[in-house]
């Protein structure tokens, strides 16, 4: 309901500035005894790695798909720590070790949750969807860890802005001028014109947060204008296809939100169903900013 929704997004805007500022605010605690940046921001990644596999897992049973529960948390906190963890290790090469044992775990976890039941039928399905949840849930989620590892907390703030700033104007100029539907068969609502809106929406913000980024203290924050209006035009794009591949996950499950968690929102992946996509997008970008 509207009201709900009136109540939900401010307190949980606030909660997330919040959790921002205490977690930028402990970097220098956490530089003094060794320790990587990120502590607290990498303990909400946790929680929402946690509530992620409940709402996909949910996904799976509504469509009839065998699903087990603790399996899934256990991927997905898997493909959190390996995909974040693993820079924690040097050489090059036991960073990638970690990573990739991470994965296998979370296959690992899933067979021995199929010889629980002693019963292999369904188990083809049981580990795929183990393995979609592991990525879904924790390395997408992951890629934001890695981000943080090398930037402040309000990078992030920013490229998720970024991101959502797109449904904004897709939503709003679609109402507009939408005639031409992009996909009716999966998403009835959405246009060409509601995605070209977003786009310009998502470029023009980027653009914006770039150009203020220039105010933060770290130089590896300065985002160039110019990346950003590409950042912007390419989580828009990407943010709409999670979008849609949410909107998939839950018509084959034949459910209309994926929760309950946020009251007149849905649950975590009607919220973070884009940024969740435009982690990876974000990471690769931000190797373009100069280090200098």
């Amino acid at each position: 309901m509207l009201w709900q929704r009136l109540i939900t997004g401010p307190l949980l805007i606030a909660l997330i500035l919040g959790i921002v500022w205490l977690d930028g605010s402990l970097d220098a605690r956490a530089a003094e005894h060794g320790l990587p940046p990120g502590l607290i921001l990498f303990g909400f990644a946790a929680i929402l790695s946690v509530l992620i596999a409940r709402e996909v897992v949910a996904f799976m049973r509504g469509a009839s798909i065998q699903a087990s529960l603790f399996a899934s948390i256990a991927a997905a906190l898997l493909g959190l720590f390996g995909t974040a963890g693993s820079t924690l290790f040097q050489p090059a090469s036991l960073a990638s070790g970690v990573l990739s044992s991470a994965l296998v775990l979370m296959l690992v976890v899933a067979l021995l949750r199929m010889s629980r039941e002693r019963d292999p039928k369904g188990s083809l399905m049981l580990a795929g969807g183990t393995l979609l949840v592991g990525i879904y849930g924790g390395v997408l989620l992951g890629f934001w860890m890695l981000v943080r590892l090398e930037h402040s907390p309000w990078v992030l703030v920013g490229a998720i802005l970024t991101t959502k700033s797109c449904d904004t104007g897709a939503y709003f100029t679609g109402m507009a001028i939408g005639k031409h539907k992009m996909i009716p068969w999966l998403s009835p609502k959405k246009s060409w014109e509601g995605l070209a809106g977003g786009v310009v929406t998502a470029t023009l913000v980027g653009a914006g947060l770039a150009h203020l980024s220039a105010s933060l203290p770290e130089a590896a924050d300065h985002i160039p204008i110019w990346l950003g209006a590409i950042g912007g035009a390419l989580t828009a794009v990407v943010g709409q296809a999670g979008d849609l591949a949410e909107s998939a996950f839950k018509r084959d499950a034949g459910l209309k939100d994926s929760g309950h968690t946020l009251p007149g929102m849905g649950g975590v992946l009607d919220v973070l169903d884009s940024p969740l996509f435009t982690g990876p997008v974000v990471y690769w970008l931000l190797r373009f900013v100069p280090t200098s």
